[in-house]
């Protein structure tokens, strides 16, 4: 017998969140961490802002709307690849292990739509608002009777987040920004959803809950050239605080990333990029994902040592200023390199739309 499962979490009213985080995607990615943008995006927003004024006194406002949707497929341990049935506990046919499940996510689809908005407090100064509504989608195998093959969504209004950056020093080609903020816990913890765990509905696990549950802050220090290459580098981290009402917290993120930007005519860039990604695993967890036994964790994603790992990240993309005021860009990125806590769901890749408003 199969099953899908579709979870919807209801709007909350919230701040909006911030359009500045250290990472757009980790190793095993739960749905807020992959809604956190980077601050360097905002930059880009910013640049704009510079580009149409041309004087203090001119345009204060950016809106950007993105679409980005990512794919994991397969397994990693460390940077092994593993099967299906490497990682799916077999009763009968084999020993069950920390490394076996009987309960297996297989492919999973993150979808993230960010709205962000920026304001120009003076030539140094600078602020972001950013709102993500989220949905995720993840195939399940089972060796559980009737779960044989489920699906389970989620969706609603993630992490609300608020971030300043400061120009600290300028020439006529390059800049210095210190970028900080604070993310706001408004997206759910509480998603459920049927799950061969128990009868009826129960506690979703880590890979589908909306929000971290707790207060953190993104710091990013950023390099900008502008000339005849431009090219820009940054140093970021997310540094998560406390632990939520469910007694964990997300891993700390690090990442350091440069791009390279070629211009092929006035309205047209084409730019590519490299970012190298480290995510502490899970703190803490949530026991309500447990079952009795020698075996707490019936699939590895409620395990919250099977999360973090480190990645390299190359990314490609094209840049259209369509007029003074208005920007397209698109981007696709895919995985060099991953080095997983595992046995874990590896990134196939992860892909952007992003339209930009300066008034």
């Amino acid at each position: 017998m199969s099953k899908n499962i579709h979870i919807a979490a209801t709007p909350i009213s919230c701040l909006a969140i911030l359009g500045a985080f250290s990472t757009c995607s980790l190793a095993q990615t739960t749905p807020t961490e992959f809604a956190e943008m980077s601050l360097q995006e905002l930059f880009d927003e910013s640049i704009d802002a510079d580009e149409v004024s041309q004087a203090e006194q001119g345009s204060k406002w950016s809106f950007a709307l993105q679409f980005r949707r990512a794919k994991f497929d397969g397994y990693l341990d460390g940077s092994k690849s593993l099967s299906y049935q490497d990682v799916l506990f077999n009763a009968g046919e084999e020993t069950r292990t920390a490394k076996n499940f009987p309960v297996l996510p297989t492919v999973i689809t993150q979808n993230v739509t960010l709205f962000s908005t920026g304001y120009q407090f003076s030539r140094n100064w600078r602020a972001h608002i950013t709102l993500p509504y989220i949905h995720q989608s993840t195939d399940h195998i089972s060796i559980v009777q009737n779960y044989d093959f489920f699906i389970i969504d989620s969706s609603g209004i993630g992490d609300t987040s608020i971030s300043s950056s400061y120009r600290f020093m300028k020439d006529s080609e390059h800049d210095w920004w210190f970028s900080a903020g604070i993310s706001i816990p408004t997206g759910s913890i509480d998603e459920i959803g049927d799950t061969p765990r128990d009868a009826g509905d129960q506690q979703l696990p880590y890979t589908m809950q909306l929000g971290s549950g707790t207060y953190d802050f993104p710091l990013e220090l950023s390099f900008q050239s502008k000339g005849e290459f431009d090219y820009a580098f940054s140093v970021s981290a997310n540094i998560r605080t406390g632990k939520n009402d469910r007694d964990y917290r997300l891993g700390n993120n690090f990442s350091v990333s440069g791009s390279y930007w070629y211009a092929i005519n006035s309205s047209l860039k084409a730019f590519t990029g490299l970012e190298w990604q480290y995510a502490d695993a899970i703190h803490g967890r949530d026991t309500s994902l447990l079952v009795p036994g020698e075996f707490e964790y019936p699939a590895g994603i409620t395990n919250p040592d099977l999360y973090g790992g480190k990645k390299l990240n190359i990314s490609l993309g094209l840049n259209w200023k369509l007029n003074p005021q208005y920007r397209l860009t698109v981007e696709y990125s895919t995985p060099l390199y991953q080095h997983l806590n595992g046995p874990q769901p590896k990134e196939l890749w992860h892909s952007a739309i992003k339209l930009t408003k300066v008034l």
